[in-house]
């Protein structure tokens, strides 16, 4: 029997019906080898908690990314809901470790198996936002991909922000802004990087990030900001 005790304090959820969780990580394998463990399957909570995740990811990425077309964030979207990603953050809470497989599954490797993974990932989004709230399900998701959202939105909005920062600058001032980290703070684990975007002396934007691009990227964006509100370097 899988250890869910173990697993909720991984996750950092305190399920109130622990048999939601539990046949979150039932993969059909282990039914057909234990008809009477449960009525069914993990199946259509990975479907449940496919719309859900792909609801929250696409609220946070419209917010993140203003200036981001629709065809561009839908490239985004999907590759932060990718199998590949969804695997990775499974992975990264040992879901593979609580997982119900029939013997031949077990044998082949399944735990490790992609495919198994990302849906067992997905069938414990649905499982909490079933046990909970959509609240509660939306800051769990939002902590678990924070790392992949983070690392998405600098990639997808460094190229956007700063490169029209730069043709700005440079179309009138004839120079290129400048990026100046101007405070790094926290622990190594869990640092923060304060950056300014200058032009000579002036300061045209600042921003805060968990990395120097994510700070440069929310610089730029503010300077942006500011320039759209006829700011004059």
């Amino acid at each position: 029997m899988a250890d869910l005790a173990a697993f909720q304090k991984i996750l950092g959820v305190s399920f109130e019906r622990h048999s939601l969780l539990e046949q979150a990580l039932v993969h059909s394998s282990y039914i057909n080898e234990n008809p009477h463990f449960a009525p069914t399957s993990n199946e259509r909570l990975e479907f449940l908690g496919d719309a859900v995740l792909d609801i929250v990811i696409t609220e946070r990425l419209y917010h993140d990314l203003p200036s981001s077309a629709e065809g561009e964030l839908t490239k985004l979207r999907a590759d932060l809901v990718c199998r590949d990603t969804l695997a990775r953050i499974a992975k990264a809470v040992r879901l593979g470790d609580f997982l119900y497989l029939g013997k031949g599954e077990e044998a082949s490797g399944g735990r490790h198996k992609p495919v198994n993974l990302a849906g067992g990932l997905e069938a414990v989004i649905a499982a909490v936002f079933l046990d909970q709230n959509s609240a509660v399900a939306k800051k769990f998701i939002l902590r678990l991909f924070e790392e992949e959202l983070e690392k998405t939105v600098t990639q997808g909005g460094e190229a956007d922000y700063k490169s029209q920062l730069q043709e700005y600058i440079q179309a009138r001032e004839q120079q290129t802004p400048a990026y100046h980290v101007v405070e790094a703070e926290g622990p190594d684990h869990d640092r923060r990087f304060t950056v300014e975007a200058k032009v000579g002396d002036t300061v045209l934007g600042r921003g805060t990030g968990k990395s120097k691009k994510a700070a440069e990227t929310e610089a730029a964006r503010s300077a942006l900001e500011r320039l759209s509100h006829n700011f004059t370097p």
